[in-house]
């Protein structure tokens, strides 16, 4: 049987088919583990990755634990600087020191008046401080310039004209002053009634200059506590000087600048006491350096005599009501993006409106176009301008008429 060609053909066939399938089976294993492998490749490149993070993520933790566990220093200001490497501090727990201070700090920096911060076991300066920041200080500092520009005044081009004699070209060309032989003016007080462009203007040159500016409301000088008010006064100079060339800005002035007057309260004289600050500053015994002024009243009639002199407001400019020229100027700004209908006559509104000022102008145009809002129309007729003209004109009517009455309303 086993000689048997037949049965050895039929066996070979068979060993062959056997051999094939263990090929097939060896293949599939192979290709199995190839997979296998990969996957465990790319899994222990992940998890080296993640011993990297974490690794990372330790010694950051570490360096953290390691800053939590150093002492605090203790905040010091220099009273003199003496030889030796040492200088006379005072702390701030109160206590006078002299205490020497490391060859890798630059003594330029040590002067009277700095801040350090010493080292809590042996009271080495370890390092110099920035100046002292009042929060509400550095917050007036205008970051983002106001979109507003000299073109979007209307009527006003002989006021903009002395604006940027006095507050741009100071900064911009100060070699035309030297060569004159003269100072360029520091200071300039815009005066006139309510709506007139004042601020306004103010935000023009904000735009216009490349100086730093800084915005403050003359109220936020009065404050509850004695001296409060005059260290903000300090502070916002300072901030000026450190930042300069700058602009400081100085709204509604007669808050604190008002007449002093000899019966006066508690609180009046904590007014008188940061205004006399404000003069200090205005001409004090340094120089301002390339800080120039601009403040805005209302109420010049009530403003201290000692503000007004020469030195402190080198230029005085009034902002008046517009005239009629004036008043079509703002009524195209206002108009220029508003859809307008063919029977709109600009010069005839502006006619119209005689005493008006530039925010009275406004506020006819909003309401000319509230007027065919209201209506669900897409354009605004001449008959909306004379009904907002009518309303607004009214409303100041009713408020002389209550005024001059000595009715008090909302």
């Amino acid at each position: 049987m086993e000689n048997n060609p037949l049965y050895l053909f039929k066996k070979i066939e068979e060993l062959k088919k056997e051999i094939r399938s263990l090929k097939e089976e060896n293949a599939k294993i192979k290709r199995k583990l190839t997979w296998k492998i990969k996957k465990l490749e790319k899994d222990k490149l992940l998890i080296e990755n993640e011993k990297l993070r974490l690794d990372r993520e330790v010694k950051s933790l570490r360096g953290e634990i390691e800053r939590f566990r150093t002492p605090p220093l203790v905040i010091a200001t220099v009273t003199e600087v003496l030889d030796d490497h040492r200088v006379a501090v005072k702390s701030s727990t109160g206590p006078h020191f002299v205490i020497s201070y490391s060859r890798f700090i630059d003594k330029k920096l040590l002067e009277p008046g700095a801040r350090v911060a010493l080292n809590q076991q042996t009271f080495s300066i370890v390092d110099v401080l920035p100046s002292e920041k009042d929060p509400i200080v550095t917050g007036m500092e205008v970051e983002e310039r106001p979109e507003v520009t000299y073109d979007q005044i209307g009527g006003l081009s002989e006021q903009i004209r002395e604006v940027r004699e006095t507050v741009e070209l100071p900064l911009s060309k100060p070699e035309l002053f030297e060569k004159i032989g003269i100072e360029p003016p520091k200071g300039v007080l815009l005066y006139g009634p309510p709506g007139t462009g004042k601020t306004l203007l103010a935000k023009a040159v904000a735009h216009e200059t490349h100086a730093t500016f800084i915005k403050i409301v003359a109220s936020e000088f009065v404050r509850k506590y004695i001296g409060e008010g005059a260290r903000i006064v300090r502070g916002v100079f300072e901030l000026a000087k450190e930042k300069s060339p700058s602009i400081i800005f100085i709204d509604e002035i007669d808050a604190v600048a008002a007449k002093r007057l000899k019966s006066s309260t508690s609180g009046d004289r904590e007014v008188q006491r940061t205004l006399m600050q404000l003069l200090a500053e205005l001409d004090g015994f340094e120089s301002r350096g390339d800080v120039g002024i601009v403040a805005a009243t209302n109420r010049p009639d009530i403003l201290d005599p000692a503000l007004l002199r020469p030195g402190r407001f080198d230029r005085f400019i009034e902002v008046p009501l517009p005239n009629e020229e004036g008043r079509r100027e703002i009524l195209k700004i206002h108009t220029a993006n508003m859809s307008l209908a063919d029977d709109v006559d600009i010069n005839l509104i502006a006619r119209m409106t005689d005493g008006a000022s530039g925010a009275d102008l406004k506020a006819i145009c909003t309401e000319a176009g509230m007027f065919a809002i209201r209506e669900e129309r897409e354009e605004v007729t001449m008959n909306d301008f004379l009904n907002a003209v009518d309303k607004i004109t009214g409303i100041e009517k009713e408020e002389d008429f209550r005024r001059e009455a000595g009715v008090m309303f909302g």
